[in-house]
C-alpha cells in the first residue's frame, strides 16, 4: 500500500518524464529543421560567381553573383568559381627570326568572362586556366617572337608586347 506522499512523488516523476520527452522531441525537430535550412543555403563571396549543377537539368546557363542564395538540397549543387584577375607566369624557350634561342617570360593577368562561366565549367572544368593559358601563351610567344630578331626584341619591346597582347586577346 502506497502512501499519498509516495503517490504524489510518482506522479511528479511521471510529469517530469513527460516534460523531458517533449523537450527531447522538440530539440530533435528543431535540429532537423536547422540542418535542412543550413543545407539549402550557400554563400558566394565577393569576386566569385556560382554555377548551379542540377541533377535533373544539368549545368545552369546563368551564373549567380555575390550573396546568400537558396537551393534544393541533393538536387542542386553550387560550383563556386573565382572571377578575380589572377596572374600567371609562362616561361618559354623559343627561336628568333635570326635563329637565336632565347628564354622569354610572359606574365598574363586573366579572368573569366562572367557570361560564359557555365560554358567554361561544362567544357573545361573549374581549373580552366591551368589547362588553357600555358598552351596558348606558349604558342603566342613562339609565333610573335619568331617575327623579330634578337636586337629588335630589345629595341622594340613595346611593339613586341603589343603584338603578344593582341594575339592573346584574339584567342
Amino acid at each position: 500500500v502506497e502512501t499519498p506522499q509516495e503517490q504524489l512523488a510518482q506522479i511528479e516523476r511521471m510529469a517530469t518524464s513527460a516534460i523531458l520527452n517533449n523537450v527531447a522531441r522538440g530539440a530533435i525537430v528543431l535540429g532537423a529543421g536547422v540542418s535542412a535550412f543550413q543545407s539549402s543555403i550557400y554563400n558566394v563571396d565577393a569576386g566569385y560567381r556560382a554555377i548551379i549543377f542540377d541533377r535533373i537539368f544539368g549545368v545552369s546557363q546563368t551564373s549567380i553573383g555575390e550573396g546568400t542564395h537558396f537551393l534544393l538540397p541533393w538536387f542542386q549543387t553550387p560550383v563556386i568559381m573565382d572571377c578575380r584577375t589572377r596572374p600567371r607566369n609562362i616561361s618559354s624557350s623559343t627561336g628568333t627570326k635570326d635563329l637565336q634561342v632565347i628564354n622569354i617570360n610572359l606574365r598574363v593577368l586573366s579572368r573569366p568572362d562572367k557570361e560564359h562561366l557555365s560554358y567554361l565549367y561544362s567544357t573545361l572544368g573549374v581549373d580552366y586556366d591551368d589547362r588553357v593559358l600555358p598552351s596558348i601563351g606558349n604558342e603566342v610567344l613562339k609565333a610573335v617572337v619568331a617575327q623579330y630578331n634578337a636586337e629588335q626584341l630589345i629595341t622594340q619591346r613595346e611593339e613586341v608586347s603589343a603584338a603578344v597582347r593582341k594575339e592573346l586577346v584574339a584567342r
